[in-house]
């Protein structure tokens, strides 16, 4: 039996259907299921049970069956959401009790932390444990994953085996329900359908020009790639970034949107909104040398190729995976 956390959300749910075509069906999907606009997302899936987040553990303490490996990427994402308790009882003291079961029944685990971690990027982007140590994150679900990394970190048990994942911006199918916090290729397919021109931030800073700020895409195939090859190889655990390893601007990213629906370019800038303004990230790219070096060799999308498979197979059509 594998368990799967945020299971009806964007990653998770993805990560469930990779699963399925390898073959896994003996899956137990963890999330808060009462949101109607998240039920596609999982219903197609093949799945042992579902399991409301508040029954876990009392699940838990009373099944009969082994728990082979659990997925815990399960949190509240909203980088815009300012109530550090919200952050504190779902990202922190719940990936804490998570992390303890995984110790005392001896059962590996994968978790999501985040590239959110990094703040503005003053300390660089590797994922050693030293540089984990001094990061400064620039909002509360930054610094709610920041606080799980260096709890995990100070911990003399460990699971058999356990990995943390820096995921950096992730774009692909089943993010419908994430309205303003989806990705900014969702925002630009929606704009582009509607007929309208594509809005991008206005640089702040003198020194990058509008539509020149950089970020590490990266398609959430990819991820679940990666989180497979650490379900099948548990033999280097740590914290690793998961990104695609290559800055792009967000210029390419809207150049890519409009080949990708045969469409003449038509970009305007817009000032980025104060309330997140100070704690806007200019540049992420994550330094992969550390997953590479324990022996994950497959190649990521380009941003063109993964925008191109998103927008042709799931947003024109509709579909999920």
């Amino acid at each position: 039996m594998i368990i799967v956390t945020g299971a009806a959300g964007f990653i998770a749910s993805y990560l469930v259907g990779y699963l399925n075509l390898q073959g896994i069906e003996d899956l137990v999907l963890v999330d808060d299921f009462s949101r109607k606009d998240k039920e596609k997302n999982y219903l197609s899936k093949k799945y042992h049970s579902l399991l409301n987040r508040d029954q876990l553990f009392d699940f838990l303490d009373n099944t009969t069956q082994p728990v082979e490996f659990i997925f815990h990427l399960g949190a509240r994402t909203d980088t815009t959401e300012k109530d550090e308790a919200i952050f504190n009882a779902l990202n922190f003291e719940f990936s804490k009790s998570i992390w303890k079961f995984c110790v005392e029944k001896k059962c590996p685990m994968v978790y999501a932390s985040s590239a959110a971690t990094y703040g503005l990027g003053e300390c660089g982007f590797s994922d050693s444990d030293l540089t984990t140590l001094q990061l400064k994150p620039l909002n509360a679900y930054g610094d709610s994953k920041q606080r799980f990394d260096l709890w995990v970190l100070e911990q003399e048990k460990k699971p058999p085996f356990w990995a943390g994942l820096k995921f950096f911006n992730v774009f692909g199918p089943n993010e419908y329900h994430k309205g303003r916090m989806a990705s900014v290729p969702f925002h630009i397919f929606d704009t582009l359908k509607s007929g309208k021109t594509v809005k991008l931030f206005r640089s702040h800073r003198p020194d990058i020009k509008d539509g020149e700020q950089k970020r590490d895409f990266v398609y959430v195939k990819d991820l679940a790639k990666v989180c497979y090859f650490l379900f099948q190889h548990q033999k280097h655990s740590g914290i690793y970034n998961l990104g695609s390893g290559k800055a792009r601007t967000f210029r390419d990213l809207a150049l890519a949107c409009f080949r990708a629906c045969n469409l003449e370019p038509r970009l305007d800038f817009i000032d980025t909104p104060e309330d997140i303004r100070d704690t806007y990230q200019y540049f992420t790219q994550a330094d992969m040398s550390k997953l590479r070096g324990i022996g994950y060799s497959e190649e990521f999308l380009s941003l063109e190729e993964g925008i191109s498979e998103y927008f042709r197979h799931y947003l024109s059509v509709g579909n999920y995976f």
